[in-house]
């Protein structure tokens, strides 16, 4: 009798593995095809895995709690001829077959390689450095290397079987030449904190710190001013369908950039690529960390046009219901940490996206009035821009934001 597998199908073009959250089937038991047989959660949503047939489940390789790989084999089911012929799913063996093959056209095309790399011998280092000539007068240049930035191959080689990176070695302090981190100061570590307490992270948290590694290996900079909610707030009570501030703040956030484009590009080489629609992602927090749906085109949707839209997708993203398409192809990321009592804070943008713009939680303060030469109150809010310095400068961020402050100072206008 036939064997067909059940496996852990490509969730999105950037996942790489998910993780069992809940089994629907038990071994022994019957399921029909696209009938759902597990739960998996990924960073960014929790989805269904699907029979491909209909078939007696023979056996069941997933452990709930458990991280697999795309393309692991999680279960197997018997199935009849018929069914294979009705779908056209791939036997086990023939899956099998497929392998094989992507394995030995992958080992060739690697064997045609060139290793263009210098090999290091040992764990020593042999410093370079780097003849730079400033092409720009007042702009500094690099003068040296530090041997604290050197990892040995063999350091590296434990790294990789530990599956560590750099930025999980900033807790070290490094006795080789220069402050240079070795494998001894490494396993020491390792060994002086093996009995603290110690949870594993979940997919979401991994996620999370794999993108703010990637974005903090940019020149990063914030810029902040504060804004007055009170004529946003009486525009927000006037209106039927009530906008959160957060989506004042995202419709503002557009229109400013679509009059300046280049603000929100992104440099590849010695080209900054500029949008090519105004789509903005609304920061929402989950257990365990952020996720990032965005809203497509709000420089083209009023504010009662967006209210609908806002609140679904940030309902399905609290869910973890978001697909794969409704987190790609932003362009700059707003997030409200006023909700959470703060009043500032230095957001980082996602590595793909050169901005991000966070709101602080309204205070009321006394505000000198030329009217009627007296403080009277008011209730403001602090405004804090994160960019990637490479792209725009302070100048830039600073007149962005004053555009920013500007709109929300004409509610009616969004």
């Amino acid at each position: 009798m036939p064997r067909v597998a059940i496996v852990m199908p490509q969730l999105g073009e950037s996942i790489a593995e998910a993780t069992v959250v809940r089994l629907l089937i038990q071994a022994g038991g019957s399921v029909t095809t696209d009938q759902e047989v597990m739960e998996v959660e990924t960073n960014k949503a929790t989805m269904g895995v699907t029979a491909l047939c209909s078939g007696t489940v023979e056996e069941l390789r997933a452990e709930e709690g458990i991280s697999y790989a795309v393309g692991t084999i999680l279960g197997i089911l018997d199935v009849t001829e018929e069914e294979v012929a009705r779908t056209g799913v791939d036997t086990l063996e023939a899956l099998e077959l497929k392998r094989q093959a992507a394995a030995v056209e992958e080992a060739q095309a690697q064997s045609g390689e060139q290793n263009l790399h210098f090999a290091v011998e040992g764990d020593g280092y042999e410093e370079v450095v780097p003849q730079v000539v400033p092409t720009i007068r007042g702009l500094c240049v690099p003068t040296g290397t530090m041997g604290a930035h050197y990892i040995s191959p063999r350091m590296r080689a434990r790294m990789d079987e530990m599956g560590l990176r750099e930025a999980d070695l900033s807790a070290i302090v490094g006795s080789g030449t220069g402050g240079r981190v070795t494998v001894d100061d490494l396993e020491k570590f390792l060994d002086y904190i093996q009995t603290w307490p110690s949870s594993n992270a979940s997919p979401m948290r991994l996620a999370v710190a794999d993108a703010m590694r990637r974005s903090w290996t940019r020149p990063l900079a914030t810029v902040g001013a504060s804004v007055g909610l009170d004529k946003l707030l009486q525009h927000r009570k006037a209106q039927q369908k009530k906008p959160g501030l957060t989506l004042y703040l995202l419709r503002a956030f557009a229109l400013a950039v679509k009059e300046q484009p280049a603000v929100a590009g992104f440099l590849i080489g010695s080209k900054v690529v500029h949008p090519r629609s105004y789509d903005i992602g609304v920061a929402v927090a989950v257990e365990d960390g952020v996720l990032v749906p965005v809203i497509r085109n709000v420089d083209q949707k009023s504010l009662s046009d967006l209210v609908q839209e806002y609140d679904d997708i940030v309902d399905r993203a609290r869910r973890r219901r978001l697909t794969e398409a409704d987190t790609k192809g932003g362009i700059a990321t707003v997030t409200n940490f006023g909700t959470f009592g703060l009043t500032w804070g230095t957001p980082i943008p996602l590595p793909n996206e050169t901005l991000i713009l966070g709101i602080g939680a309204g205070v009321k303060k006394p505000v000198w009035s030329e009217k009627i030469s007296a403080f009277v109150p008011a209730t403001e809010a602090d405004l804090e821009m994160t960019f990637d310095h490479r792209v725009v400068d302070g100048g830039g961020a600073g007149l962005l934001l004053k555009r920013i402050v500007d709109l929300l100072q004409n509610p009616a206008e969004l």
